[in-house]
């Protein structure tokens, strides 16, 4: 039986790795911050370097799935250091702890780290452009983790949401359910996420014991769509009646500019680990039925 640490485990992945690992062969040991689920979590600061020494050295475990990260990316912009600290100085912690433990570690990467000016998916070795501190720490956390030594995979997704939290899906619902008309960008594309699937990649990942395949990989759901349109999809499976306006990326107000072209290629995750992707309409309805 292999320990595994999963940090972050109070945000939307943690939450569904720890719902996808019942029942499963090994031991999962559930960290984070703060506490807000009623299962146990065991508080670990990750970007304390000793705290993360001391908690390793007595768990001795031999995967750490990192969930963990600062994924405000208009705060971002004002809080730099607090966005450095957590993406890339947490995980460089990480990775010299879990190198003392011989430990692989799972790393959850984004699709930030491109410049979205591309035309095709974007592969795993494509020349790296992030557009603002986000997606810079992120890739600066990669390279932390990669330049450290340890065994380690890590999985670039993309507009992550879940039943919990802050994001897309629940903005949405919320907005809808209480307007008339709500305005989303459609000059942005990508491919939506339900967290629940990563977190299902994850665990197989660790129960079929394919830790030895080390490197980066993408992961989203099947399918590409613009934020418009999967508003829209939101907006009919909620049944509100509710008018979803196209905008261009010039009306939406915002900090950073974000990428216009968000595709990951899966070729490889789908080749290496046998995963199966779910088409994101699909995901979407399921996760709505879960909400309800």
């Amino acid at each position: 039986m292999m320990k595994v640490i999963v940090t972050g485990a109070e945000g939307q992945l943690g939450r569904e790795l720890r719902a996808a690992s019942r029942g499963g062969a090994h031991n999962y040991v559930f960290t984070d911050v703060c506490s807000i689920s009623r299962e146990e979590t065991r508080y670990l600061d990750i970007t304390d370097t000793s705290a993360v020494n001391a908690f390793f050295a007595a768990e001795k475990p031999d995967v750490v799935v990192n969930c963990a990260a600062y994924t405000n990316v208009d705060k971002a912009e004002d809080d730099a250091a607090a966005a450095d600290l957590l993406n890339r100085v947490a995980v460089g912690n990480i990775a010299r702890a879990a190198m003392d433990c011989a430990a692989t570690v799972i790393h959850i990467s984004t699709d930030y780290v491109f410049g979205g000016d591309g035309r095709v998916p974007y592969r795993e070795d494509d020349a790296k452009n992030p557009l603002g501190v986000y997606g810079r720490t992120k890739l600066a956390g990669e390279q932390e983790l990669l330049e450290s030594g340890c065994k380690a995979i890590i999985i670039r997704t993309a507009w992550l949401y879940s039943p919990y939290g802050k994001n897309f899906v629940r903005t949405m619902m919320s907005l809808m359910s209480s307007h008339p008309e709500v305005g989303v960008v459609a000059d942005q594309v990508g491919s939506p996420t339900c967290a629940a699937d990563l977190a299902d990649v994850i665990y197989g990942i660790i129960e079929r014991g394919k830790l030895g395949y080390t490197g980066v990989y993408h992961f989203t759901d099947a399918g590409v769509v613009s934020w418009f349109d999967f508003a829209r999809e939101i907006c009919r499976l909620g049944g509100w009646d509710c008018t979803v306006k196209p905008l261009r990326s010039s009306e939406f107000p915002s900090k950073v500019r974000r990428p216009h072209y968000s595709v990951l290629d899966k070729s490889k995750i789908i080749e290496t680990f046998g995963v199966e992707v779910p088409y994101w309409k699909d995901s979407l309805s399921r996760c709505f039925q879960n909400m309800k």
